[in-house]
């Protein structure tokens, strides 16, 4: 273990480095992984309880504790309650993480190793986290899969958490990722009309995209010819609150100049920054199956006959053989897709956890559906739904989320 402290303004920001199991409760397996934590306090919040923010992904490790704009826009709000802890999850950021330059290993190997890092793993190193710091509860505040995983976290160590808020991140219980990702098509079909009704000209604009894809003509600045399906996922764009201006911008731009190829190239979700996040995405719905490439198998028939409606968080299988970032993990992915996953949720112990917090559900999320978020919900009835539909699943970073999620917690006046 070590701990380092640092200033930055009025923040005191202390750094913490455990060493902990890669395989909770197999005390024949030696393997261990560092877990590193910054926990942020303003002057005179020294005392305050805990907060842990467990960030979304999977596979993207957490912020850096800096004064917005630079760092969270929540940071502030968060501080007037709690010290904040930012967990780098198992196997990014400063959690031992998972890059590129474990590919040396045998596929079968590295695959093993990132069976691994899910959320029920996840929740153990937080229980450590927890112990080390000598608090006997804290609160968890779950961005997306951040929430998922708060969720994992209600089924097993309910009693450590004094209050939960969920933001975008309440995930389907007891269903088939199939399930959850049907809705997710529907939703940004729904964003993606939506956008097509206030500029009716970029659906032309689009489908001669997808022509000029289609025929390999949109290459990258790192050589990837773009395909046809990896254009279409430019419709995730439209699951935050300014993602449309992009897609406006990019709609605007002659495909044939260097600037669309450069924005194009930004915005397309799924990098090689973070290879996690597509080499094993469809684990976080997997509460106890194989996924198989459950987003493409869910995709319904008017996406395949119209190439104009976006995508959202699919991945799909194709991206291991024409995204130059990706095409080192083929292996790693295909082995991955067939792993018969682990359960993440137990029903009962959600509905005997008697959690207490607050909820933020968008209406609109093209990311986690509202209706199977709702259905979750009715098993916590001590966690308050905020249900809006003026935020997208950023709401975190762009509205005022937070400080009404924690006032309805607390049973406060919304501020």
């Amino acid at each position: 273990m070590t701990v380092t402290t640092r200033r930055m303004l009025d923040l005191t920001v202390h750094e913490h480095t455990l060493t902990v199991p890669l395989v909770w409760d197999d005390t024949a397996d030696s393997r261990t992984i560092d877990v590193f934590a910054a926990v942020v306090s303003r002057d005179g919040g020294e005392h305050l309880p805990y907060l842990v923010f467990l960030q979304g992904g999977p596979g993207s490790e957490a912020p850096r504790p800096f004064r917005d704009p630079v760092g969270p826009s929540w940071l502030d709000d968060a501080l007037k309650d709690y010290r904040v802890v930012m967990l780098d999850q198992r196997g990014t950021g400063r959690s031992t993480p998972i890059g590129d330059g474990d590919l040396q290993r045998p596929a079968a190997s590295l695959a093993e190793h990132i069976t691994h890092l899910r959320a029920d793993s996840i929740v153990r190193d937080c229980e450590a986290v927890r112990e080390h710091l000598g608090a006997e509860t804290w609160s968890v505040l779950g961005q997306s899969f951040g929430g998922f995983t708060t969720l994992t976290y209600l089924s097993t160590h309910a009693s450590s958490i004094e209050h939960a808020y969920f933001t975008g991140g309440v995930s389907a219980v007891g269903h088939h990722p199939d399930e959850p990702y049907a809705l997710t098509y529907d939703t940004v079909r729904d964003a993606t009309l939506q956008y097509y009704r206030r500029f009716p000209e970029h659906r032309d604009a689009f489908r001669r995209l997808a022509e000029r894809a289609d025929a390999g003509e949109i290459v990258l600045p790192d050589g990837e010819v773009v395909s046809v399906s990896r254009l279409r996922s430019l419709g995730m764009l439209l699951g935050t609150n300014e993602g449309w201006q992009t897609l406006w911008s990019l709609l605007e731009r002659d495909p044939a100049t260097n600037a669309f190829r450069y924005d194009l190239a930004s915005a397309l979700p799924f990098s090689g920054r973070n290879p996690l996040y597509y080499v094993f995405h469809e684990s976080c719905y997997a509460d106890g199956v194989v996924t198989n490439w459950s987003a493409e198998r869910a995709m319904p028939e008017e996406f395949q006959s119209d190439v104009t409606l976006l995508t959202g968080e699919h991945v799909r299988r194709e991206w291991a053989d024409t995204v130059p970032a990706l095409q080192p993990w083929r292996e790693v992915v295909d082995i991955l897709a067939h792993v018969e996953w682990p359960r993440l949720y137990d029903e009962a112990a959600l509905t005997a956890s008697g959690a207490r917090g607050a909820a933020a559900v968008y209406a609109n999320d093209i990311y986690v559906p509202m209706e199977y978020s709702l259905e979750t919900l009715r098993m916590l009835p001590g966690v308050t739904p905020f249900i809006s539909s003026e935020n997208e699943h950023n709401g975190l970073r762009s509205g005022d989320v937070l400080p009404h999620l924690i006032d309805l917690a607390h049973g406060r006046r919304v501020r």
